[in-house]
């Protein structure tokens, strides 16, 4: 394994980032900014990149949060998923936002200090307002109005008591400060090598889109506020990045892209990763995805994922000719969409040391009777640490962008716009054209293609539960049971007990023990600490 990485995971520049991990832990709008200058700081552009690595690790890391949907459970049901969580004391997912909104304040505060030209200054600031739109992002998905911290607070701030923005007010300052980021930020041409993995203006473009697809979808599903308006930007903030020309598809087949073999600068359909180590024998940084969530069971896909692919004439199972109830574990994945096979593990995939070949699924871990594949390595298994990079956002997320902002604008899309972005995806499954006759033709839907598509494109990679929230299809999608795959009893034995359907599936949870409230479910409830720190803040609904 030979990986040349950047500023991420080069010692001196982690040893750098140590340094201002003295930042407090403590929630932005409680404790007073633990100032990281002094004066002989914020004087050079090496003082601006130091702080600006500190954002770095706040990107998103490998997690299990597809079990919050309808496409993952693990060894323990999310209470998420079930709509059995409480509003919680202190948590996290509030505070930890808030600590990097604080860290990129303090960044745009006081780069003006440093005496550099307006370009180099104006790029770490736009690191920082992208880190800051970022957490700010992460908070309107799940809370929706929260305060809106443009400074560094002191004990004494009076923003401290002040009451919420605005859904709209929390937006907009997203677009302006991801607008400033592609405006200030190096191409990724520019980056190179040397700075793969930094922040480039094409990364703040993708995340513009991202952003706006989902408020632009939510907005219209949930019958608020000008969806359209989001939904232009996200189509025009897509098709900037595609015209770019900065990025394209990886060709080097759908499974590698997820491998130490798609890494790098060399693979254009990286637009936003978060770097690990360079190697087994330097290691700066690692994880233990494969080993501590996939193979151990904490993630399994589920039934309803598995019945979202194609078969390979391009229809579903439901009307394809080409479709026959299978008799084994491998006859699931035949004359399927190919990135099945590359998604999920079947008799002879690589495994892990103890099992060198893949046979069926154990059931002790997969309680689905189905296992991801997406960045396994055997190697990594064998060593307990894996640096195989985390893909945040990828070229063929805003070729679905487009795609699905494009529809939902008009409820139409164009055949040429369809050729230029979903079908792009749908190629590399080895799946035909998706054309407006072939949908009328077979009695399909546009949406619920669009919509396919982007479940089985980017199927693992955490989009599922807010898909379902953006489109308002939680509370259709989430009561639903939660199935795995047919009980082939001579493959999957009898030693361990299993309860199954009247047809045979494999049942992990009934439909009687899930559900959502779609009164409260699709904000989450804000810590009730905060609420007494301030009482201007209000609950959201039903919690």
């Amino acid at each position: 394994m030979n990986k040349t990485y950047s500023f991420l995971t080069k010692k001196v520049a982690i040893a750098a980032v140590c340094g201002l991990t003295f930042l407090s832990a403590c929630d932005v709008t409680r404790l007073p900014e633990t100032s990281i200058s002094d004066e002989t700081f914020w004087r050079s552009e090496a003082d601006l990149k130091a702080a600006a690595n500190y954002l770095y690790t706040f990107l998103p890391a490998f997690n299990n949060e597809d079990n919050w949907s309808d496409d993952a459970t693990g060894l323990t049901v999310s209470n998420i998923s079930d709509g059995t969580r409480l509003a919680p004391a202190t948590d996290g997912n509030y505070s930890t936002p808030y600590r990097l909104i604080r860290a990129a304040n303090n960044i745009v505060e006081k780069a003006p200090r440093a005496s550099l030209a307006a370009a180099i200054q104006d790029r770490y600031v736009g690191e920082a307002r992208f880190f800051r739109a970022m957490g700010y992002y992460d908070l309107l998905r799940k809370y929706g109005s929260v305060p809106l911290v443009l400074k560094t607070l002191t004990d004494e701030s009076a923003e401290l008591k002040e009451p919420a923005a605005t859904r709209d007010q929390v937006i907009e300052q997203i677009y302006q400060d991801l607008d400033f980021a592609a405006s200030k930020l190096p191409t990724p041409t520019v980056l190179g090598t040397a700075d793969y993995g930094r922040i480039s203006n094409t990364g703040a473009l993708a995340f513009k889109a991202r952003v706006a697809l989902f408020e632009g979808t939510r907005a219209k599903f949930h019958k608020y506020g000008d969806p359209n308006k989001h939904l232009t930007l996200a189509y025009n903030a897509a098709k900037a990045v595609i015209d770019s020309k900065q990025h394209d598809l990886y060709t080097g087949g759908y499974f590698n892209l997820f491998q130490y073999a798609g890494e790098g600068r060399a693979n254009r359909e990286n637009i936003i990763v978060r770097q690990y180590g360079v190697s087994q024998t330097d290691r700066v940084v690692t994880h233990t995805y494969f080993r501590g969530t996939v193979e151990n069971g904490n993630l399994n896909p589920t039934k309803s994922l598995i019945d979202s692919y194609l078969m390979k004439d391009g229809l579903p199972t439901s009307k394809s000719p080409l479709y026959t109830a299978p008799t084994t574990t491998v006859e699931v994945y035949q004359n399927r969409d190919t990135r099945m096979s590359d998604t999920y593990m079947k008799r002879g995939d690589s495994w892990i040391a103890t099992f060198p070949v893949f046979n069926v699924p154990s059931l002790v871990f997969a309680k689905t009777g189905f296992t991801f594949r997406k960045y396994s390595d055997i190697n990594d298994w064998n060593n307990q640490a894996s640096t195989m990079d985390y893909m945040i956002l990828r070229y063929a997320e805003v070729l679905l962008i487009y795609a699905e902002a494009r529809f939902e604008l008009d409820e139409k899309i164009s055949d040429a716009d369809l050729e230029l972005s979903l079908n792009r995806t749908r190629a590399r499954g080895g799946l035909p054209k998706l054309t407006n006759e072939f949908v009328t033709k077979n009695g399909l839907n546009m949406r619920d293609e669009i919509r396919r598509e982007r479940r089985v494109e980017l199927a693992q990679e955490s989009h599922r539960y807010w898909d379902l929230n953006r489109w308002k299809m939680a509370e259709t999608e989430m009561p639903k049971p939660i199935l795995g795959n047919y009980f082939f009893k001579t493959e999957f034995g009898t030693t361990v007990q299993v309860n199954l359907t009247p047809d045979n599936y494999i049942q992990v949870q009934a439909a009687s023990f899930r559900k959502f409230d779609p009164a409260k479910d699709y904000l989450w409830p804000l810590p009730i600490n905060e609420l007494a720190l301030n009482p201007s803040l209000k609950q959201n609904p039903g919690w």
